[in-house]
């Protein structure tokens, strides 16, 4: 069990790291010195096999291009054919009689085989026997003997080669000992390394357990840098600034509910007590009682069914797709009609392509016409729904009835209106009601808001926050503004990109 925390302390990113790091140069460093060593020492033996190889052609040449004898190998003052042999490289030299009877012993003696003896009694001059490796003593040499001719005897010519290895064996040692220091400094680096780029890791890997832990979402996260790490810290950060504005939100959606299902009980409750008495009313109050219940249960029903789409449309599953927004406006419309008998007609401009959800683009555009219907109660005139996309230009013209102001706010002529001029198509319902005070304006879309000059009308207050919710989803924003002429003009944008996932 004890073991456990010391693992996962092992397997850390910056254990890890630094591990790799240090395997990496290690795998580098000793190839470069295996593939260094093995060319180096290759290069030593084959420049000394080379020069040993002279010896041995130089001293064919002589014998074969002169009469030599014995004797002429002797060592003299005033240079012969043994102070030539002697002088092209580190060579000894050792002279054989006839039958390799020993003339001259060389320094070190050097050992005379059978087969050196059958060579000195060649006839033929230049006959060559060699023996690659004689141990004398603590050194290694090569050895060469090469026949004098006629019977004449043989020069043995030898070259030291132990030191040449003792000095390869010593560079071997020195490169595996640079290779460890490599590896150790390799792997100090890369701790160093891997502790300074892991060092904003830990933090906000810590921040996130503090999150785990406590439950807070307000907790400070540490964010530096323009590199992937700091791209995380602040994509972290707004994740839980957005969990924590979703939490506020649930809350405050508890909370407005509750407040707004008190009344419509309380006054069930109220009614429902007088059942129990419904034989003793009169019958008119009987039928008011039961018109009572069925309008509050009406209301209720709304009420709820309006709380489970707000909340529904914050964490909505319903795929994106790409959709004709002035399809289902035409769609919407086409309900309404049967629905209210009113006049509602659409008018489309421009490309309004957009990438949504269905449904809920259904339910924003269907609460702006419900909501325009349930205002215009004189019925003054038909409902219209404007959808202006990119590309309208001038050429959207101007709907029956409007004035040329009304036209540039529909259409997208001022600042309020040009969603459609970066890419956002724009939505727009337009009806002859008894408008919204200029007070009520910024504060219609918030939940269970109801203007004073509305609060006699059946509703809950929620619709048009509704359309906040998807416009918000969809990249949008709504808006309300006053009609010329009386009236409202009310709407929400929605940018062509991709929704928000829920």
């Amino acid at each position: 069990m004890r073991l456990r925390p010391r693992l996962r302390r092992v397997s850390s990113l910056r254990a890890t790291f630094t591990l790799s790091f240090a395997a990496v140069a290690a795998a580098v460093t000793v190839l470069v010195g295996v593939l260094s060593y093995s060319a180096a020492a290759r290069l030593v033996r084959v420049d000394q096999q080379t020069v040993f190889a002279g010896v041995v052609r130089d001293v064919q040449q002589q014998v074969r291009e002169r009469e030599l004898g014995p004797d002429d190998y002797a060592p003299s003052d005033r240079g012969g054919p043994r102070e030539e042999l002697m002088d092209s490289g580190r060579t000894d030299v050792q002279v054989l009689g006839p039958r390799g009877k020993l003339v001259d012993k060389g320094s070190p003696a050097l050992p005379v085989r059978a087969s050196d003896r059958g060579t000195a009694d060649e006839a033929l001059a230049g006959r060559t026997v060699q023996h690659d490796t004689v141990a004398l003593g603590d050194g290694r040499y090569r050895v060469a003997t090469v026949a004098l001719g006629h019977g004449r005897g043989a020069i043995q010519v030898a070259q030291e080669f132990s030191d040449t290895e003792d000095l390869l064996r010593e560079l071997q040692q020195r490169t595996v000992l640079l290779e460890a220091a490599v590896v150790v400094s390799a792997g100090l680096f890369g701790w160093w390394l891997a502790r300074r780029m892991t060092r904003r890791l830990v933090r906000l890997a810590g921040a996130a357990e503090d999150v785990a832990r406590t439950g807070r979402l307000s907790i400070q996260v540490p964010v530096t840098g323009r590199d992937e790490v700091g791209r995380l810290g602040r994509s972290f950060d707004r994740m839980l600034v957005r969990l924590a504005q979703s939490e506020e939100d649930q809350r405050r959606l508890v909370q407005d509910a509750g407040h707004e299902l008190r009344t419509p009980l309380t006054s069930l409750r109220t009614n429902i007590s007088l059942l129990r008495r419904i034989d003793e009313l009169p019958a008119s109050v009987r039928e008011e009682l039961v018109a009572d219940l069925a309008q509050e249960a009406r209301e209720l029903t709304d009420l709820v069914n309006e709380l489970v789409d707000l909340a529904a449309g914050q964490s909505s599953t319903e795929p994106v797709e790409r959709v004709e927004l002035a399809d289902i406006v035409e769609d919407v419309a086409a309900v309404a009609r049967r629905r209210t008998g009113r006049e509602v007609v659409v008018l489309a401009h421009g490309d309004t392509t957009v990438a949504g959800r269905v449904g809920a683009l259904q339910r924003a555009v269907s609460n702006l016409v419900e909501n325009a219907a349930k205002f215009d109660r004189g019925w003054t005139g038909a409902i219209e729904v404007v959808v202006t996309g990119p590309g309208a230009g001038a050429s959207g013209g101007v709907l029956p009835g409007l004035s040329g102001t009304e036209a540039e706010g529909t259409a997208g002529g001022d600042s309020e209106s040009d969603g459609h001029r970066d890419g956002a198509v724009r939505v727009e319902v337009l009806d002859r009601g008894p408008g919204i005070a200029d007070t009520d304006l910024i504060r219609v879309f918030d939940r269970f808001y109801r203007a004073p000059a509305a609060r006699s009308l059946p509703g809950s207050g929620l619709g048009l926050s509704i359309v906040r919710e998807v416009a918000t989803a969809h990249g949008g924003e709504p808006f309300a503004f006053r009609r010329e002429g009386g009236g409202t003009v009310i709407g929400f944008t929605v940018s062509a990109g991709a929704a928000e996932d829920g």
